[in-house]
This record gives structure tokens, sequence and C-alpha cells, in this order.
């Protein structure tokens, strides 16, 4: 009996034992919902009124833990002198998050002076409970934009203009200037040329001087009318042309094949007016004519 008393002793005392290992060995794993926790920050020094402060968090989490965005802080003014201008909020892989913040400064100082922006605390879920890591305050110092020192000239006054802004080149703007001219007097001398607007050089153009002509015949005058309009087609043919050398007219001038319905009446009334004995003297055969010489002139200029 005895020694069933000392072995239920042992067998307890080993049982306690292993309830200890294995407690102890539970209690030296790994717990933590944050597994690594990074805050990046830039140079502590050289900033002033009105710079930026870039940050930026790196988290690595247990499986199934949950980043809370709610928990982030929101854009908008944090106190007088701070303003948190943006936040984003990045997953950078399996269980782990980039959170990169921007800060603007607001404080003029008078002298460095050392600031501080104020940390926060970033809330997980695991399991359907919350847990926290907190986000260090971090501190730098911000330099004074004016001079320390009032600075006087000898009348106790202290004028110093602005240094004067650099000058940009111009001379890509002047040569694209330059050829922007050329070009367009060039093309306005053509169409002041193509218009007959230089005498002097005036271009070639019969059936200009043929339609003045006609402007000016009453309807008496219908042969001095094709005769002018004869002229013309010879001089631009460069020899004479009669209905029989039309087609050769037509090959030489294609831009003239528009209106070939009207050329072929012209020459057929022409020849009936000069060599048939069938002089018309109607005011209407004068007009077809007038207008046959006004499309003859726009084929001529190019705008038909």
């Amino acid at each position: 009996m005895k020694s069933c008393r000392y072995l239920a002793a042992f067998s307890r005392l080993v049982a306690l034992a292993i309830a200890a290992a294995l407690a102890a060995a539970c209690a030296g794993g790994p717990s933590r919902p944050v597994e690594a926790f990074n805050l990046e920050t830039p140079r502590p020094f050289g900033y002033q009124i009105g710079d930026t402060v870039p940050m930026r968090i790196l988290v690595q989490t247990r499986p199934g833990v949950q980043l809370q965005p709610a928990s982030l802080p929101k854009p908008g003014p944090l106190n007088r002198w701070l303003n948190l201008r943006r936040i984003e909020l990045v997953e950078a892989g399996a269980d782990a998050y980039r959170i990169d913040l921007e800060y603007q400064v607001f404080y003029a100082p008078l002298e460095v002076k050392a600031l501080t922006i104020p940390g926060f605390a970033l809330r997980f879920s695991q399991y359907g409970q919350t847990v926290e890591e907190s986000v260090p305050p971090w501190q730098f110092t911000l330099a004074p934009l004016r001079e320390l020192i009032a600075r006087q000239d000898v009348d106790g006054e202290y004028l110093r203009p602005d240094q004067p802004p650099a000058l940009l080149s111009t001379a890509a703007v002047r040569t694209n200037l330059a050829l922007a001219l050329a070009a367009a007097a060039v093309l306005g001398l053509k169409l002041a040329r193509q218009y007959g607007y230089l005498p002097w050089f005036a271009r070639r153009s019969p059936f200009k001087t043929a339609e003045k002509r006609l402007r000016r015949l009453a309807p008496a005058e219908l042969g001095a009318g094709l005769a002018a309009l004869h002229s013309a087609f010879n001089a631009t043919y460069g020899a004479p042309v009669f209905g029989h050398r039309l087609p050769d007219f037509l090959r030489a001038h294609p831009e003239f094949g528009q209106i070939q319905s009207e050329l072929v009446w012209f020459f057929d009334y022409s020849n009936r007016f000069f060599f048939a004995g069938q002089p018309d003297l109607a005011g209407a055969d004068l007009d077809r004519l007038q207008k046959l010489c006004g499309w003859c002139r726009a084929i001529e200029r190019g705008s038909r």
C-alpha cells in the first residue's frame, strides 16, 4: 500500500512537470499580432515653414490579423502648425501593409526650434479582439526664414532688393517666329499674285482680260465677245484653238474638262456665228458667254 502511494505521488509530479513545460513552451512562442513594424523617416533637420515631411510605416502581421483603416489619422490640420496633407494605405503583400504619410509644417520660428510630429495608435483585429500598435512621435528641427539680426545702412535703413529672376532663353521662339513670318509672307505674295494684286509680277491671265472686255460689251457686240474669248483660249494653249482641236486643248489643260459641254457649245456657236452666216444678237447668248468666261477665269486662277 505504501509503494502505491509513492507511485501515485510520483505520477502527479510528472504530470505537473509536463504541464509546466507545455505552459512554458506556449508562453515562449510568438503571440504578438504584429511580427514586424518599421517607421521610415527622413532627415530630422533642415526644414523651414511650408516644407513637407514624408514618412512611411511598414507593417507585417501574423496570418488572420487585419488592420483597421478607421484607426488611421484623417488628412487635415493636426494642430495650429501641422497639417496631414496625404495618407495612403497600400497592401504590400500577404499580411503586409505600407502606410505613406505626408505632413506640412506652418510654424514660423524666430530661431532653430525642435518640433514633434505626434504619434498615433494603429488598431488590428484578431479573432474578434482588437489589439493596438503605437506609432511613436518623431522630432525634427525647423529653421527660420528671416535674418535674426536686422542690418542697417548708414542712413538707418535696410534696403536690399531681391535677386532678379534669370531670363528665359527666347532664341527658339524668335527662330520659330521668323520662320512663321517668312512662310506667311511667301503665301501672301503667292495669293496676291494668284488674284492679280501685283501688276508688276502679275500672272498671265488671258481669261481675266477677256472677262473685263465682255463686261463692257452690248448685246449687238456679240462678235467682239466671241473674238475676245477665242483670244483667251489661243493665249492659254499657245496656238489657235478651233472646234476640231478642242480635244488637244483639253489634253494640254485637263482642268477645263469640267466645263467641256460648255466649251463644245462655245466653239459650235462661234462656228455658226462667223462661218455659217447665222449671227444671233440675242442678249441671252452674251450672258451665257460671260458666264462661260467667268468659269474659265475661275479655273485659270485655281479656285474652281
